[in-house]
């Protein structure tokens, strides 16, 4: 840390300083980016198929090839690795190592002891936890790996396993949409404040024209033609996203454009393009790293949004705001609405925590004791 922070100019090693010194902001940040690197390895966490499989001497890896059914005895083209006489076929001539929560995102519980959507299972009697499958066969419901811990949704599927997919998607999708309408914004309002005049006058019409256009009948006319998929959504919030950040920019590149050594450098005769990239850009970039948190987090709101009123994700896909339209939809099954309220309130909450403290170590004016 300490040959890190010599390699840093002292400005950015004062806001490297100020940033620590928001202990709730530096601690959100490491939460965030634990959570999310946990999540980028969902399917080791949870997943209907084994991590490994030993069996008859040789080590197998369903996660990454589809052994058919044939290999284990039986006859089908797919092996379903729940099926227990081929886990009792496994385990007679080897073993199998299951990921914690035993389920996947898409995985429906058809050994549910009440109707979906189920309860947690730690609120079930140990009788109703452990109903056998059939008589004279070892349930596996008491394992923990095959509790539903948070319980399941009107369609069986475990909630866990749909929370921590869809926390991985969510993050994604924000982070995405995040870069590529920044990249965006900058480049627009760099060209506007630099440039000024008819140029600046042109681009201003234009974004009031652009921004004029209501994006959820765009979503709602898009939503009836074609299935709106993670790309498709991504581009279609992309064409308005881009102009938060078009204000911060233009204003930055109006005030430094008639700086000294703006004019020292047109004076030798070096390119704007140059000027733009090496000179005025590194001044836009405070602000806009300063608001880079806080349009992350409305990209996971906006999604979030689109996913509960059903315009989002394509149906099936772990989301968060599905998962909240379910619990609005089944009042009776508490953990739902819970669960997701909770889930999206944290993450919402750790993101604008880190949000203030970037904006306070950027703030010149702030000091820390």
């Amino acid at each position: 840390m300490a040959l890190f922070s010599m390699e840093l100019s002292p400005i950015n090693q004062r806001r490297m300083q100020n940033f620590r010194a928001n202990r709730r902001g530096h601690i959100s940040l490491w939460l965030f980016i634990a959570l999310f690197l946990l999540t980028l390895v969902a399917e080791l966490i949870a997943n209907d198929k084994p991590l490994l499989v030993s069996y008859k001497g040789e080590t197998l890896s369903p996660l990454l090839v589809d052994y058919p059914e044939t290999k284990f005895g039986g006859f089908l083209p797919k092996t379903d690795y729940r099926d227990p006489f081929v886990q009792d076929e496994i385990n007679q001539n080897g073993w199998i190592l299951w990921a914690p929560v035993r389920y996947s995102y898409r995985t429906v519980n058809l050994d549910l002891p009440t109707p979906a959507p189920a309860p947690p299972s730690w609120m079930l009697t140990r009788q109703e936890r452990c109903a056998p499958f059939e008589a004279g066969v070892d349930d596996i419901n008491c394992s923990l790996g095959n509790w539903n811990w948070l319980g399941t949704d009107d369609q069986g599927r475990d909630v866990l396993a749909r929370l921590i997919y869809g926390f991985r998607i969510s993050v994604l999708f924000g982070l995405t949409l995040t870069l590529f309408s920044s990249v965006i914004g900058v480049a627009a309002g760099a060209v506007q404040g630099f440039f000024g005049g008819m140029v600046d006058l042109i681009f201003q019409r234009f974004i009031e024209i652009w921004t004029s256009v209501p994006q959820l009948y765009l979503l709602l006319i898009i939503a009836a033609i074609i299935t709106p998929s993670f790309w498709i959504l991504l581009g279609i919030l992309l064409l308005f996203s881009w102009v938060a950040l078009v204000g911060v920019v233009r204003a930055e590149f109006l005030r430094a454009r008639n700086f000294e050594y703006v004019a020292a450098a047109k004076a030798l005769g070096v390119s704007d393009r140059t000027i733009m990239i090496r000179h005025l850009l590194p001044n836009a970039m405070v602000a806009t790293l300063t608001f880079m948190p806080f349009i992350l987090n409305g990209s996971i709101t906006t999604l979030t949004s689109l996913d509960f009123l059903g315009f989002g994700l394509p149906p099936g896909s772990p989301s968060l705001g599905e998962l909240l339209a379910q619990g609005k939809k089944n009042l009776e099954a508490p953990w739902l609405g819970i669960t997701g309220f909770f889930s999206i309130s944290i993450m919402l909450s750790l993101l604008i925590f880190i949000g203030e403290a970037v904006r306070d170590a950027f703030d010149p004016r702030k000091t820390f004791r």
